[in-house]
């Protein structure tokens, strides 16, 4: 309880806070708003993994990848240890047998990968798409941590923010705290734009993410391109991996014809849709860009949900999931 009055009255005045004053609803998250998320998160199933049920092993059927055991200590080698558990490099220095001991895993690492980039901070109904990813985000967090899992984060907004995956209530409260001050318009959108920042924060997560765990990757894939695809190919070869693809009806289907002022935060313009071939253009251009992100996420055998700005979160991802669950995983093709 003191570590949560302490995370409190740190988050009090954030610079989030100020923007929702100056920008209005739906520009930036508070804190109030995503903790209030925790009640909206019931029912959301984070896959088909049942909680353990058993102090010992053999309760559930494990989805990890490989022996499910985190390293603990080494000691000193005792009459019938395995010797495969030898640790050599210990012996080595101490000059006598020393063992590896493992503590078996029974919480399922749960990693965010959210992409903030400045054409995250853009919405025309409900909401930016920024605050979508952020509440899907919280909700993901406080779904995970009701089912027994860790809930770990990698945030990109010009900068990298990773939180490595805790248990319970903490570390939802942490990926709150980082989620509120990411989502600052004001900063958002004068950062700079980095062409490569979507393949450099999935490298990253390469890094720091352990074998089994279950991501989920929330952007408008404005950036993807083939780097990026291998990129999730490794990700999806070694962890179960969703991308939830963040759009704005604007993304959907051009506005009717017209000149409309357009700015980056910085600059400002003027967008010509009054001629059909600007239309037509415009059209082609939304269209391709999601045909090319359906079709990568089919050739890594990735599910692929996607987020209006308009959309009720939770409704819209409790059904996403559980649609996703009730169904066989896609398979992967082979892409050269």
């Amino acid at each position: 309880m003191r570590v949560i009055r302490k995370w409190w009255r740190g988050l009090r005045a954030t610079p989030s806070d100020a923007s929702s004053a100056a920008y209005g609803p739906g520009t930036c998250v508070s804190a109030d708003e995503l903790l209030q998320l925790r009640h909206a998160a019931a029912g959301i199933a984070l896959g088909n993994r049942s909680r353990v049920g058993s102090m010992l092993a053999g309760g559930y059927a494990s989805r990890f990848r490989g022996r499910g055991m985190d390293y603990l200590e080494s000691r000193s080698y005792q009459q019938g240890d395995d010797i495969r558990n030898m640790d050599w490099r210990v012996t080595a220095r101490a000059c006598e047998p020393h063992v590896k001991l493992f503590q078996e895993e029974r919480e399922r690492p749960v990693v965010v990968m959210v992409d903030l980039n400045p054409t995250m901070f853009f919405g025309t109904r409900g909401a930016y798409k920024s605050v979508i990813a952020a509440r899907a985000a919280a909700l993901i967090g406080w779904a995970a941590v009701a089912n027994g899992d860790r809930i770990g984060a990698l945030l990109f907004n010009g900068g990298h923010e990773e939180l490595q995956p805790c248990g319970r209530r903490r570390g939802v409260l942490r990926l709150i705290r980082k989620l509120v001050s990411a989502t600052d318009p004001v900063a958002g959108m004068k950062a700079e734009q980095h062409p490569d920042g979507l393949n450099e924060a999935l490298r990253r997560l390469r890094r720091v993410t352990r074998p089994g765990s279950l991501i989920f990757v929330l952007s408008d894939f404005y950036a993807m391109d083939d780097t990026s695809g291998k990129h999730l190919q490794y990700l999806r070869r070694h962890n179960d991996v969703l991308a939830v693809q963040i759009v704005d009806a604007l993304e959907l289907a051009p506005p009717p014809p017209g000149l409309y002022g357009v700015t980056d935060g910085v600059n400002t313009g003027i967008l010509d849709l009054l001629s059909r071939t600007r239309q037509d253009a415009c059209s082609e251009y939304l269209a391709r860009h999601h045909r090319q992100i359906r079709e990568q996420m089919r050739q890594r055998a990735i599910n692929l949900l996607q987020l209006n700005t308009a959309d009720e979160v939770s409704g819209k991802l409790r059904l996403g999931l559980a649609g996703i669950s009730s169904r066989a995983a896609p398979v992967a093709e082979k892409v050269a």
